[in-house]
């Protein structure tokens, strides 16, 4: 078929190499290049670079609002479109061009975490399972009938890293097996269990030792890689990226022993931390550096 791919992020680019491998990808739409680094230089985004080591040819609009963007998409007479994590909103236009419309992977088992941070919210909410979805677009946030869904266990200390490179390897597998299916059937959405994944603010961020240590643990791991859980050593902010729930209590904050901390209820083990300026560490190298006082703020 002929197929344009829409998508900006890691998470988009196995699906690009699946889908590339098995049909004619006639264009990539991706975000333009951002401002990087140290010098600030425009860099492309994983799915264009991926793109021109495919030698496909990408585009890079700033929206798809105007006429000439719109006809121009429907110029390239696609079969269907897939989009995973583009960045833009799709114009109804845009939406109706392909023959087969828009499929859209969303890493969730819709209707369970629309949105834009379905991977952390599902793990800081304690999900036991979540899973990809392959939807066919329409106007709405993520409301549209779905076509297939792969589900998937969520680890007891799985990180928001962890469960984004297993959701990105399984939806690329699902979408090239909806394509092969395509024409299929689609089933609403279920009007009931609706929730929605709200972007992360980085105010989330900071740990509140006085709560639970079951929500610290989530908070920790949902959050890594990024923006990271931080706590403050001493002067310094220190990230944590990896826990999982330990034995023990005491106050709020305490160090029990190691890098276990006490928490509003229970306690929680750092198992991997990153102190400002430095790589992320196991828990046994950062404490060779790091003098943890008594009390975590």
């Amino acid at each position: 078929m002929r197929v344009i791919f829409m998508g900006t992020p890691d998470f988009s680019v196995p699906a690009l190499r699946a889908i590339a491998a098995r049909h004619d990808v006639v264009a990539v739409y991706s975000q333009p290049p951002r401002a990087a680094g140290r010098g600030q230089k425009p860099r492309l985004s994983p799915v264009h670079q991926a793109a021109e080591a495919l030698n496909i040819p990408v585009r890079t609009p700033e929206r798809l609002k105007s006429p000439q963007d719109q006809a121009d998409f429907a110029a390239l007479q696609a079969d269907v479109a897939v989009v995973v994590a583009y960045g833009l909103i799709l114009p109804q236009p845009v939406l109706d061009a392909p023959r087969l419309g828009c499929l859209n992977i969303h890493a969730s088992l819709l209707p369970r975490w629309r949105g834009a941070a379905p991977i952390h919210r599902a793990i800081m909410s304690g999900d036991a399972e979540t899973g990809v979805a392959i939807m066919q677009m329409e106007a709405g946030l993520d409301t549209g009938p779905v076509l297939a869904e792969a589900r998937t266990p969520i680890g007891a200390q799985e990180t928001t890293a962890d469960l984004h490179d297993r959701l990105s390897d399984m939806g690329a597998a699902l979408i090239v097996d909806t394509l092969d299916g395509l024409p299929l059937s689609a089933a609403p959405q279920a009007a009931d269990g609706v929730t929605y994944a709200t972007k992360i603010d980085k105010a989330e961020a900071r740990i509140d030792w006085t709560l639970p240590a079951v929500l610290i643990d989530r908070q920790i791991r949902g959050l890594s890689p990024f923006p990271g859980a931080w706590c403050m050593i001493g002067t310094e902010r220190v990230k944590l990226l990896r826990s999982r729930l330990a034995a023990g209590s005491g106050a709020p904050g305490q160090v029990l022993h190691g890098f276990t901390i006490a928490c509003g209820d229970g306690a929680v083990e750092i198992t991997e931390a990153q102190r400002e300026g430095k790589r992320p560490m196991p828990t046994a190298e950062i404490l060779r550096g790091l003098n943890l006082p008594s009390v975590l703020d």
